[in-house]
This record gives C-alpha cells, structure tokens and sequence, in this order.
C-alpha cells in the first residue's frame, strides 16, 4: 500500500512539474539543495550527540546537541518552504 502511494505521488508530481517554467523548476531544486544540507547538518549533529552518549558524556550535553540539531532542520525546512513558495509565485504572476 505504501509503494501505491508512493507511486501515486509521483506521478502527480511529475505532472505538476510539467506545468512549471524553467526558472521555477530551478528556484525549487535550489529549495530542495537547502533542505538536503540542513538534513545532512542535523543529522552530523546529532550523530555527535551519539558519540558523547557512546564515550560516557554529559546526558545533558547529548541533548542540547540534539535539539540544536532540530533547530537547525526546522530552520532548512522553513527557509526551504519560502524559497518554493516564491517559486510558486513565479509562474502565478501575470507576465
């Protein structure tokens, strides 16, 4: 039932993608570029935090790392949304 839905949404993607201009295609991969580094960098975050729970440290310290870690992706995924919401924008506007 997943891979169904997976596929369904793929599909559809690849249909609303055929309905966008060049520079909008281009300002959302550039969106997808941001949420992918914020991932990487949350997820290094808090493979650190593992280390310092694996060598013994600070439990406290292992969290605030986490949680930095959730900021940071927050963060991506906020800056992410407004940079495809502007590239919504793009075709909307009258030309």
């Amino acid at each position: 039932m997943k891979k169904i839905a997976l596929v369904s949404a793929a599909v559809l993607a690849l249909g609303l993608a055929a309905c966008d201009s060049a520079s909008e295609n281009a300002a959302e991969d550039q969106a997808q570029d941001v949420r992918e580094a914020a991932d990487a960098e949350a997820d290094a975050m808090e493979a650190q935090a593992e280390d310092v729970r694996a060598a013994g440290g600070s439990e406290a310290t292992a969290d605030a790392m986490e949680d930095k870690a959730d900021v940071v992706e927050e963060a991506g995924d906020t800056k992410a949304d407004a940079m495809e919401d502007n590239a919504d924008k793009m075709d909307a506007a009258p030309e």
